[in-house]
């Protein structure tokens, strides 16, 4: 049977609530007033608390702030003999979960009952509610626990990957095969990055697109810089932060870009720059790669072999962007995508 602590100064009344809730399936504790209800409350488990509004004393609504005051306060429903309205708007703006007008009569008991019955229906629903919450949130946690952890061995995977074609590249005789390698290379730390971004960081869904691009071209201009012929790499990025797929996509096409921008714009023997962005564009972003070398036409045939161009317009397509090469005599390729 739910415990329930009947606080009232009629002792009569008590005595008639007691039984009368018994045969309903409660088991009723009295007490006489606040004093009385507060230190059983503090001795005992009770599911519910009932309180009489008219105690000498202190009255209902002092006893329920008392109630309210505890540590873990079961539900109160209020039992008055006042039908003012301003009382049970009171007990209920102090926390009741429900109030009663006490009369004479069976009536009373089966609305009290009833009363019992959903205050303590609406606290198992809340229990239940906060138990499902608890439960959602460990597992969110063991999930982006393990969402990091894939994430932090991909990034190592990719990273032995990495050395792999470098050594690769190292053994090989055929220069074409050397760039191959190399581009391949560079293909490989650009989702690399994205992942060491993702198991770094707090938020496992998307990525700071400048903190990510900032690193990643500060490789790129290592890579790509001899002292003859030295590369400068300048990044200007707005706070964006992209979904994992974008961010790999977006990587991809900086890698290609500038990688082009870096072996063909400028000659043997000459130093370069190349200017990347990734700017907000009215809930869209523009990413623009450009240098002033002696420019590019997208319609001539590739300079390599065609797959740096293939990765730019698939990346594109996934993107859902638009893709413009600009006109001039050096060469600017922009992308404008949504966010």
């Amino acid at each position: 049977m739910p415990r329930v602590l009947y606080i009232d100064d009629d002792e009569g009344l008590r005595t008639l609530t007691r039984r009368a809730l018994r045969r309903r399936g409660y088991e009723v504790v009295t007490a006489e007033g606040a004093d009385a209800g507060m230190a059983l409350l503090a001795a005992e488990p009770f599911d519910l608390v009932a309180i009489d509004h008219y105690m000498p004393g202190k009255d209902g609504l002092e006893t329920l702030a008392m109630i309210g005051a505890l540590e873990a306060p079961p539900p109160v429903v209020y039992v008055t003999g006042s039908e003012e309205t301003r009382v049970a708007v009171a007990a209920l703006k102090a926390g009741a979960a429900d109030y009663v007008v006490k009369a004479v009569g069976e009536d009373f008991f089966d609305l009290l009952a009833s009363s019992f019955d959903q205050a303590l229906d609406r606290r198992a629903l809340l229990a239940a509610k906060t138990e499902a919450e608890r439960a959602l949130l460990a597992s969110n946690e063991r999930l982006a626990a393990l969402l990091k952890e894939a994430n932090h061995r991909v990034a190592n995977s990719l990273q032995i990957v990495g050395a792999f074609v470098q050594l690769q590249a190292s053994s090989v005789q055929s220069e074409e095969a050397k760039v191959a390698l190399k581009d391949t290379h560079q293909r490989i730390a650009a989702i690399g990055q994205v992942h060491r971004r993702l198991y770094t960081s707090d938020d496992i869904e998307t990525v700071d697109m400048a903190e990510y691009l900032g690193s990643f071209i500060a490789e790129l201009e290592s890579t790509w810089s001899t002292p003859a012929s030295p590369r400068l790499i300048r990044l200007v990025a707005d706070n964006i932060r992209l979904a994992t797929d974008k961010a790999v996509s977006v990587g991809v096409i900086v890698n290609e870009l500038v990688g082009n921008a870096c072996k063909y714009a400028y000659a043997n023997g000459q130093s370069g720059e190349v200017r990347v962005s990734l700017l907000r564009e009215n809930g869209s972003f523009r990413l623009k790669v450009e240098d002033d070398g002696k420019g590019f036409d997208p319609a001539n045939s590739p300079k390599g072999t065609g797959i740096g161009t293939k990765l730019i317009r698939a990346m594109a397509m996934s993107l859902k962007a638009e893709l413009d090469y600009g006109a001039g005599p050096a060469m600017q390729v922009s992308i404008k995508a949504p966010l």
